[in-house]
């Protein structure tokens, strides 16, 4: 049974597979938030096929959230996969309007107010706020990083790595999440250009480390593109992803040779490699 009987403006929903080591700092940001809404929230954690301690150590905040009026739901499940879970973490959130949440991203005190403002209409609208790549461990994701916060589709528009968030409008636009690899990018592309909104808030997004964990990634990020276009082919209308200069990137290989070396690798690794992008894991 829900703790508050006054219904929420916002629900989060937050997939964790295999999640003990991030959950915690997951939820302890988003308990940190400058709430300025009389109406509560409600968080839904969605623990898919963990063989760790994901959904109780997810339960241990459930007395914090009560302390400010809000709800916490651990929904465990047996099942794995990030889309069963986005559909299950749906079908139990209660606010019209969601923050769809990665469990190794760190949310600013400001960010939840920011999007549910932003979303505070009747048209269908999308949002996420301003993507900080975290500081990375080993020295070639910081190089790797320094770059990728540069390219286009980094610093236009509005990317949502991490975090996006849907008003009711918005989320009418499509019914149970399909099974495919980039839930973001399907979400972002759902929405015109002119029905996306930045926030100034920021949330720090973690890259992963090292170069066989990148190419991997990379791999899965493009196999994730080509599935959206295949099988969403309307969607590409919504595409304002910004042109890729030879100029622009010859600028950055200047000012950071190092740093667009292994940038480039890594792009050519994917490139020369097939696809080998089956399996997935976060790679920390």
């Amino acid at each position: 049974m829900p703790l508050s009987s006054t219904s929420p403006s916002l629900s989060v929903i937050l997939p964790a597979s295999n999640e003990a080591a991030l959950i915690g700092g997951c939820l302890d940001a988003v308990l940190a938030s400058d709430w300025d809404d009389a109406a509560p929230l409600d968080c839904v954690v969605v623990a898919n096929g963990c063989r760790d301690d994901t959904a109780a150590i997810a339960r241990q905040r459930t007395a914090a959230f009560a302390g400010r009026g809000w709800d916490l739901t651990v929904l465990d499940l047996e099942q794995g996969g990030k889309l069963n879970a986005l559909n299950h973490g749906d079908a139990t959130a209660r606010a019209g309007s969601r923050v769809y949440l990665d469990a190794d991203v760190t949310i600013a005190p400001t960010l939840l107010t920011q999007l549910r403002r932003a979303l505070d209409t009747d048209a269908p609208r999308y949002a996420s706020g301003d993507c900080v790549i975290a500081p990375a461990r080993s020295w070639f994701s910081r190089a790797y990083a320094r770059i990728y916060r540069q390219v286009p589709f980094m610093t236009h528009g509005v990317p949502g790595c991490g975090v996006f968030a849907v008003n009711a409008a918005g989320r009418a636009r499509w019914g149970a999440f399909p099974d495919i690899i980039s839930d973001d990018t399907f979400v972002r592309l759902s929405f015109r250009p002119d029905e996306r909104v930045k926030v100034p808030a920021r949330y720090d997004w973690p890259i992963v480390e090292g170069l066989k964990n990148l190419i991997r990634v990379r791999r899965r990020q493009d196999k994730g593109v080509r599935e959206i276009e295949a099988r969403f082919p309307e969607l590409l209308d919504n595409d304002d992803k910004p042109a890729f200069p030879t100029s622009h990137k010859l600028a950055m290989a200047l000012r950071d040779p190092l740093g667009f070396a292994v940038y480039a690798g890594v792009a050519l690794a994917v490139k020369l490699g097939g696809d080998r992008s089956a399996e997935w894991s976060r790679g920390r």
